[in-house]
């Protein structure tokens, strides 16, 4: 694995890491990519460890792959996370300045808040798609074979 702008996890909360999964990641998990699915292992296994799935980036998978948003939601070490108003504030920040709609509700949980002083990595098959986005850090997920 290999980490974009900087190291490893992101720690937050009591040495806590985090990712945000992206559409990408979703649909590489939902294939059986074998760094994905450790990433949601090792949380299984570890409290301090946690996924994060934005909704909107769950829904753009789903559209993609029927039936991934079913396998992701029965996943016990996912959270996946609702659009809440700052979210939605965000995302259209985000429209306005031509961001995808796919990739902002992954901006907006991977951007530092109290809880998450430092942010939280968005794992991503293509960490390019956030090379222009403030606070935003990724983790490259490679493409399996």
């Amino acid at each position: 694995m290999s980490a974009t702008k900087g190291g490893g996890g992101t720690p937050g909360p009591a040495g806590s890491t985090a990712v945000v999964f992206d559409e990408s990641a979703l649909l590489a998990l939902g294939s059986g990519n074998s760094l994905a699915s450790q990433f949601v292992s090792n949380t299984e296994h570890g409290p301090t460890r946690h996924v994060y799935v934005p909704a909107l980036c769950l829904a753009a998978a789903d559209g993609m792959r029927k039936g991934l948003a079913e396998h992701i939601g029965a996943l016990p070490a996912v959270e996946i996370v609702e659009l809440d108003f700052a979210g939605a504030s965000t995302v259209g920040a985000l429209l306005r300045d031509r961001v995808e709609w796919r990739l902002g509700h992954a901006v907006h949980l991977s951007r530092p808040t109290a809880d998450w002083p430092n942010g939280r990595r968005v794992l991503t098959v293509d960490p390019d798609l956030y090379a222009d986005m403030p606070l935003v850090r990724t983790l490259r997920l490679p493409r399996q074979r």
